[in-house]
């Protein structure tokens, strides 16, 4: 008798997490940071930012890591409040992210507190754990109760400054003494990280075209409050750019290595 083995039935995908896409899309278009939906994780390494605001011997730890990785890179310590900037930037940077991308590729946005999101530096991975979702009528998140919808596009940008300063205020708060600038302008370092963040990340990802014009939408002109600044695009010699609202101090460490957007090529 010949037995016939039946043919494997493969298992039913299970359906992806929410935003997760978003956040793998990131890594592929950034391998340098890895942007993960996990509750915030324990151990050596890593750090909330709800610790940062909470504790200022984890503030110092936080910077006392950039103050090492720019003496080891450029030979030379760097002002204790140009290392508190530079911690400042590299933690705005990657966690506007994790609002801004699901936004721009998914039309949702995710509730982030403080205590939501952790860090961990040395490996540029980043873990996030939303207590909301926001998006749009129609998305099918909605029908499952998984998702809080807002009637239109200028709803969800509002949601979106809405949870971004929810998230930013007590940072700039925790670092304002270290970086020993005032709210306005760590303001305006965030307001560059949540434009520059999803500008060049659009970028790899082909997109653009789409992120300056939703940028501009979303951060026009002047603010809103407490945002300093706006998107603010402009060409230049046929090169798109903008001029950042604040300067991160970079000429410190190199006088001539200005950056791209930075205010002080305004005064070459």
């Amino acid at each position: 008798m010949t037995l016939t083995v039946p043919e494997a039935v493969p298992a039913r995908a299970r359906p992806e997490p929410p935003l997760a896409g978003a956040y793998r899309r990131l890594t592929d278009a950034h391998p340098a940071l890895r942007l993960r939906l996990a509750p915030p994780p324990s151990g050596a390494g890593w750090v909330t930012a709800g610790e940062l605001t909470r504790d200022p011997e984890a503030v110092r730890a936080a910077i006392a890591f950039d103050a090492e990785a720019g003496e080891r890179d450029h030979g030379t310590p760097l002002r204790p409040d140009v290392a508190a900037g530079f911690c400042f930037h590299r933690w705005m940077w990657p966690a506007a992210l994790a609002f801004t991308l699901p936004w721009f590729l998914e039309r949702r946005v995710p509730r982030l507190p403080v205590g939501r999101v952790a860090f961990h530096r040395a490996r540029g991975e980043l873990t996030v754990d939303p207590v909301e979702l926001v998006g749009l009528p129609g998305d099918p998140l909605a029908a499952e109760g998984l998702l809080r919808a807002v009637p239109d596009e200028a709803a969800l940008r509002a949601e979106l400054l809405d949870a971004l300063a929810e998230h930013m205020e007590p940072m700039v708060a925790a670092f304002r003494p270290w970086v020993r600038r005032g709210p306005r302008t760590l303001w305006g370092t965030a307001t560059d990280d949540v434009v520059e963040g999803l500008w060049f990340v659009a970028g790899q990802l082909g997109e653009e075209e789409r992120a300056v014009a939703e940028l501009t939408a979303l951060l026009p002109g002047g603010g809103p409050a407490p945002y300093v600044g706006g998107a603010s695009f402009r060409a230049t010699d046929g090169i798109r750019t903008r001029t950042r609202a604040t300067c991160c101090l970079f000429y410190t460490v190199d006088p001539n290595g200005l950056c791209f957007t930075c205010p002080r090529q305004q005064e070459r």
